[in-house]
């Protein structure tokens, strides 16, 4: 599906899907969530892709729901209250797949992201913010509980007791205070936070595809798995990423002393 409301381009492996809605702050809309989950059940498949970033247009990231089409009730679903839900509940997919896709996922926060918006980007594997950048829970201050799966996603990273504050409190944080608590890996200065994202980006998109594979499935399944859960994936996962190109490559790179050279098989 194709939208004016995000843009998709592959750069040397690294799929970008843009937010596209500047003059709100890439809010969602029904377009952007639609075409959103549809690149996300694609990209996870497309040999061509490595990696995938996400970021927004302009100077936001995703201010998350539309406020005015609240207002207007133009964005929710007609019908029963299941039905509405279940609506939403399939448009939540886009997280889920965020955090489960083969391929390592990176939020490249340039700007605000709130409400779902910053679940989105929870979601990532890895975030990127610029150093000018805000976060905020924001769900309260519209009278809502909170979707897109950011109270899985920032309980794992700053723990209940946090997560709670900034949910019942949806007070703004700066990036300064988000990569102290853990929900940002990196905090880049305004004008580098591209450049610096798409060097891990490409970094990754031209790794062991296979291993990055297998390795987000055994840290997934650590949020929540038993041990023995874990230690069951690692076992197939590390036998299968064994067989791959990719690791006689790297091995005989380790013997030769050189870097290996990757072909994601």
């Amino acid at each position: 599906m194709t939208t004016d409301h995000l843009l998709e381009a592959n750069e040397d492996g690294v799929a970008v899907l843009t937010l596209n809605r500047p003059d709100v702050l890439n809010a969602m809309s029904r377009p952007m969530l639609e075409a959103l989950l549809s690149a996300m059940r694609r990209l996870g498949g497309d040999d061509a892709v490595g990696c995938i970033v996400l970021t927004g247009a302009g100077r936001g990231f995703c201010s998350g729901g539309d406020v005015r089409a609240m207002a207007e009730r133009t964005e929710t679903a007609a019908g029963t209250l299941e039905n509405k839900a279940a609506d939403l509940r399939e448009r939540m997919e886009i997280s889920r797949l965020l955090h489960e896709s083969p391929k390592p996922t990176i939020a490249m926060v340039n700007g605000p992201a709130a409400g779902a918006g910053l679940s989105l980007a929870l979601a990532c594997d890895l975030r990127f913010m610029a150093a000018g950048a805000r976060l905020s829970t924001a769900f309260a201050n519209v009278g809502y509980s909170g979707d897109f799966g950011g109270s899985y996603f920032l309980t794992q990273l700053v723990g209940p007791a946090k997560a709670r504050e900034l949910y019942l409190l949806a007070e703004r944080i700066d990036a300064a205070e988000a990569l102290r608590l853990g929900i940002v890996n990196r905090v880049c200065p305004d004008d580098k936070l591209r450049e610096e994202t798409m060097v891990v980006a490409r970094r990754i998109a031209h790794g062991p595809r296979v291993a990055y594979r297998y390795m987000k499935r055994n840290l997934n399944a650590a949020e929540s798995g038993s041990l023995k859960d874990v230690f069951d994936l690692e076992a197939w996962g590390h036998t299968r990423s064994g067989e791959t190109e990719d690791h006689k490559e790297a091995s005989k790179a380790f013997v030769e002393k050189r870097q290996p050279v990757f072909k994601g098989r």
